[in-house]
């Protein structure tokens, strides 16, 4: 190999590698901030939406969380056209300015006590607009990581998901110093603000090294169109409603996850500290296992893998949850989150690299947006709000593997439906 070809070797896996940082900074930061108002549902419930009845107010918490859903779509049909129209680049830029905007409301909100009805209402509004960020996030972070090496699709769009375990690793992390070092009083009093606060510390470096990126060369060669939305539904309603399918199983398991704390401290009566110990293990096996998934699925595809990862979790999740609640202890719970983890990443990982392959370019932004995220807003939003009204209402504490088994049914169908109508591997 000659210095030049090497050079130009080099400089083409350094630019591959800041393009990775410059996406999954940015994304982890977006998840990070919706993740961080799961993780502390339970105090933030007891601030900003006091009752009488500690689970009505979990519940109206926990419903909070799934309203800010209903901006997804949204979110994903204005900033996923806007990408198909304007770059990838320049969505991304946006998204995460309004991701910044509403966590530095929710940073500095006063609480119920000191302002009233205001109080919830500002943090609805501050959520809803964190959820038409999100919306617009996944599509142009998993085009924008797609594109730019499109031989590696598997492995450069798996970083989306990589990412998120990155944001797992971090929230849990703010779960067990804050629950273990801070006394209940200085939790409710400051200590929930300050993930927040962290994520505005890095908003404006994720901004600005977004602003700094060049734009992918799969977008700037092919020919787009004014009208991405019209397009996808005239022409992709099947990939479309596969897609949908595709996505069910994985954010699902993803909220589940999201829920565990809460599930820990109010079903297991474990304390909040080990429960979120238990949630690290997964933001990390995520973080490393899913560019591994997403390599694989480069070489064998993906549906494969996806495939396998479907029916374990369809199999294995109700004598998990029995199992658990039999052994309410640390130790069951660590082993059952790392096989878990090892699942749901096998799943989640080939995801994101196989629904670039479902839309063309003129529409993938678009048609992965609203694919995501109509199944977010569905099945993944109002995933912790269900599971506590499932566990309440059958009065079985095995009652979010239930919910986890029909989104397992739902995706095997879409997977087997992506293998023999569009002809994947």
């Amino acid at each position: 190999m000659s210095a030049t070809t090497a050079a130009s070797c080099a400089a083409a896996r350094h630019s591959s590698w800041r393009i990775v940082v410059a996406a999954s900074i940015g994304n982890a930061l977006e998840w990070f901030d919706l993740v961080v108002y799961g993780f502390f549902a339970v105090t933030i419930s007891k601030l900003f939406f006091p009752a009488g009845n500690e689970t009505i107010s979990l519940l109206v918490t926990l419903g909070t969380f799934g309203v800010s859903f209903f901006m997804r779509p949204l979110g994903a049909i204005v900033l996923g056209a806007y990408a198909d129209r304007a770059g990838r680049k320049a969505a991304l830029t946006l998204s995460i300015l309004l991701m910044m905007a509403g966590t530095l409301i929710i940073a500095v909100l006063p609480v119920y006590e000191s302002i009233g009805l205001a109080a919830p209402l500002i943090l609805v509004l501050a959520r809803l607009m964190q959820g038409f960020s999100a919306g617009g996030e996944f599509g142009s972070a998993t085009a924008f990581l797609a594109e730019h090496v499109p031989g590696r699709r598997g492995f450069f769009a798996s970083w989306q998901i990589a990412s998120q375990g990155l944001t797992t690793l971090l929230a849990a992390l703010f779960g067990v110093v804050l629950t273990g070092k801070l006394t209940p009083e200085q939790m409710m009093s400051w200590g929930w603000r300050v993930p927040f606060v962290f994520g505005l510390l890095i908003g404006p470096v994720a901004w600005y090294i977004r602003t700094r990126l060049d734009e992918t060369p799969e977008f700037l060669a092919a020919e787009t169109t004014t009208t991405p939305l019209r397009d996808t539904f005239a022409s992709h309603k099947l990939r479309l409603a596969i897609a949908i399918g595709l996505v069910v199983l994985g954010t699902v398991s993803t909220y589940l996850v999201l829920f565990m704390p809460t599930y820990g401290v109010k079903q297991l009566g474990l304390s909040p500290s080990v429960s979120f110990a238990a949630i690290l293990l997964v933001g990390v096996i995520q973080l490393v296992f899913a560019p591994v998934v997403g390599h694989v699925s480069d070489r064998h595809g993906g549906t494969g893998i996806m495939l396998v990862s479907a029916v374990l979790l369809l199999v294995l999740i109700y004598p998990a949850f029995a199992y658990l609640v039999a052994n309410p202890t640390f130790e069951t719970l660590i082993a059952i989150q790392i096989v878990f983890a090892f699942l749901m990443t096998g799943y989640f990982g080939a995801l994101p690299g196989l629904l670039s392959e479902i839309f063309p370019v003129a529409t993938r932004t678009t048609g992965m947006s609203l694919a995501y995220n109509i199944a977010v807003t569905i099945f993944g939003g109002f995933g912790p709000f269900i599971i506590a009204w499932l566990i309440s209402a059958t009065g079985t504490k095995t009652a979010p593997s239930f919910y986890m088994m029909l989104a397992a049914v739902i995706s095997l169908i879409a997977l087997i439906a992506a293998r023999r109508k569009l002809g994947f591997r």
